[in-house]
């Protein structure tokens, strides 16, 4: 087999790895898919766990995040220092990765929305922008305790960000990668863009 599709593949299971539902199993016993919004993200394992009174909902949407984040930042560094693939190889390994968030093969490709997985793989190409992005979602969400209004203004931040510190995009010479993987996380947010927009949109407190 090609050896870029075994990488591809390999990102793509990985980033499969559904972290919400098992970590919030080990803590709760709950099936995060059946509560909240049935997101598997960090913000639904907080939000759900907190109406369950469980003591460990913030610890367990921390460890949510730094895994989901993992699942995008792992895959490109094994390619990048042991397999040595090209960069745009590793860049394609991270749309992958997404994708398997948010399309898991394991979940009947059902999954999550792609914020933190999208940021372990902008962490390994452009991380002056994801730090710009996460200032912007940590404004945006301190004030307005929106968590997906936080997200997508983060996003758009990021893209914004990659054109103004990157506009030739290094060893690539394209954003496609970036405005992909924008539109994967925009898709998987319609349905909170439809409820920001009827201002029924949960507030995380």
């Amino acid at each position: 087999m090609n050896e870029n599709l075994v990488a591809y593949l390999v990102a793509y299971l990985i980033g499969a790895i559904p972290f919400g539902l098992i970590l919030c199993k080990k803590f709760t016993n709950i099936d995060i898919r059946k509560e909240g919004s049935h997101s598997i993200g960090a913000t639904n394992v907080l939000r759900v766990l907190k109406e369950h009174g469980s003591k460990e909902a913030k610890k367990a949407a921390i460890l949510v995040v730094v895994f989901d984040a993992l699942k995008g930042i792992i895959p490109i560094l094994i390619g990048k220092y042991i397999f040595d693939l090209h960069i745009t190889t590793l860049w394609s390994m991270g749309v992958f990765a997404v994708l398997g968030h948010c399309f898991s093969p394991y979940l009947k490709f059902e999954g999550g929305k792609g914020i933190a997985t999208g940021a372990g793989v902008f962490a390994c190409f452009l991380p002056l922008e994801l730090i710009g992005a996460l200032v912007v979602w940590f404004f945006v969400g301190k004030v307005l305790k929106i968590s997906s209004l936080a997200s997508l203004c983060a996003l758009l931040a990021m893209v914004l960000l990659s054109f103004i510190f990157h506009y030739d995009m290094p060893g690539i010479n394209t954003h496609a990668p970036i405005l992909i993987i924008a539109f994967i996380v925009t898709y998987k947010h319609i349905p909170n863009i439809k409820r920001l927009l009827s201002k029924t949109e949960s507030k995380v407190i």
